[in-house]
C-alpha cells in the first residue's frame, strides 16, 4: 500500500429480526451515508411481506439500494451482488457520502470482501449424475455426503437446498477442491476501502425467537399466503425451485397453497425456518473477523450505534 487513505465504508450485519432496517434508517438521519440492501431476497420485486422489506414510507425516509432489482422468475448470484456493490460504493463516495451496507447475507458480505473464488462452469453431465443420485437417496443424504467432503460449507446448507448442495458436490467433482479450499485460495484484491464491520447480535438467543415468532405471524396476518397467490397470478412462469420460492415463508406459502400442509403447519415451519436462517447467519458473523459487536436486543441500540460511527468516521 502507497499511504493513500483508502475512504471509509460500513457493514450492518446481523441474523433476521436483529433491528437492523431500523438502525440503519437511523444512522441515515443523523450520518452521511447512504444505504446498499445486502439481502438476497429484497432484490425481488412483489415479494414484500415475506422479506419483510421496508415499506414505502420508510424508503422514502431512508432510501436504500438494490432493493426491487429484479423479477421472482429470474436469479441473482453474489456475483452480481458484488459487482452491484462495487459500483455503487464508488459514485456514494464521489458524492463525498459513505457507503453503509446493510443486511442479513453473509455470503454477500463475504463475497465482497474477501472475493469471490474462481469457480468453475456448470457441467450439465455432473448435475445430471447428481440429481439422478439425488432422486434415489434424497437431498438430505447428499447433503451428508458434502459433510464428509466438506464440512464447513455443508453446515452452513440446510439439508433441503438441493441448489447450493448440488453446486458443492459439482464443483469439488470438477475441480477436486472444496468450496471451502477454493474461497481460502482466493487472494483477492483487498477491498479498496477502510472497513467497520458492525454486528448486531442478540445477547439472549430466546428472545430473538421469540421476535421471529410475532413477525412471521404478522406476516401472515399482513397476507403472506395472498402475496404468493398474486405473485403465482403475475408470473406463470413462476415455480416452486426457484431461487425467490426458497426464500423463508415463501416455500411453506407455497406448500400450504398446493394443499401440501396446513395453515398450522405452514405457520410452525416458517417459524422454524426462520430460525434455523437465523441460526446460519449467526454462525457466519461469529466466524468473521474484525466484527465489533452490539447487543440487539437493547433499548438504545440504535443510539449507541450512531455515536459509534460518528466516532470512528472522526
Amino acid at each position: 500500500m502507497s499511504g493513500k487513505i483508502l475512504p471509509p465504508a460500513i457493514f450492518l450485519m446481523g441474523p433476521t429480526a436483529s433491528g437492523k432496517t431500523g438502525a440503519a434508517v437511523e444512522i441515515y438521519q443523523k450520518l452521511p451515508v447512504e444505504l446498499i440492501s445486502v439481502d438476497s431476497a429484497l432484490v425481488y420485486r412483489d415479494m414484500n411481506i415475506g422479506t419483510a422489506k421496508p415499506d414505502a414510507a420508510t424508503l422514502k425516509l431512508a432510501p436504500h439500494h438494490l432493493i426491487d432489482v429484479i423479477d421472482p422468475t429470474e436469479a441473482y448470484s453474489a456475483a452480481r451482488f458484488c459487482s452491484d456493490a462495487l459500483q455503487l460504493m464508488a459514485e456514494i463516495t464521489a458524492r463525498g457520502k459513505v457507503p453503509l451496507l446493510v443486511g442479513g447475507t453473509m455470503l454477500y458480505f463475504n463475497a465482497l470482501q474477501g472475493g469471490l473464488g474462481e469457480l468453475p462452469q456448470a457441467n450439465p453431465q455432473i448435475r445430471a449424475q447428481l440429481d439422478a443420485e439425488a432422486l434415489q437417496a434424497g437431498w438430505p443424504a447428499m447433503h451428508a455426503k458434502l459433510a464428509q467432503i466438506d464440512p464447513v460449507t455443508a453446515a452452513r446448507l440446510q439439508p433441503s437446498d438441493a441448489q447450493r448442495i448440488q453446486r458443492a458436490l459439482e464443483v469439488h467433482a470438477i475441480t477436486g477442491k472444496t468450496m471451502t479450499q477454493i474461497f481460502a485460495e482466493q487472494q483477492s484484491a483487498q477491498l479498496p476501502y477502510r472497513l467497520l464491520k458492525l454486528a448486531l447480535v442478540p445477547s439472549d438467543r430466546s428472545v430473538l425467537h421469540q421476535r421471529i415468532a410475532v413477525r412471521f405471524e404478522q406476516m401472515l396476518a399482513a397476507g403472506l399466503v395472498d402475496e404468493v397467490i398474486a405473485l403465482r397470478s403475475k408470473y406463470p412462469a413462476l415455480h416452486a425451485e426457484l431461487p425467490s420460492m426458497r426464500c423463508v415463508g415463501y416455500r411453506q406459502a407455497w406448500q400450504y397453497l398446493d394443499g401440501e400442509i396446513g395453515l398450522d403447519e405452514l405457520r410452525e415451519k416458517g417459524i422454524a425456518a426462520t430460525r434455523q436462517l437465523a441460526k446460519r447467519q449467526l454462525t457466519w458473523l461469529r466466524g468473521m473477523d474484525d466484527t465489533v459487536c452490539f447487543n440487539c436486543l437493547e433499548s438504545d441500540l440504535n443510539s449507541r450505534l450512531c455515536e459509534y460511527i460518528k466516532a470512528w468516521l472522526a
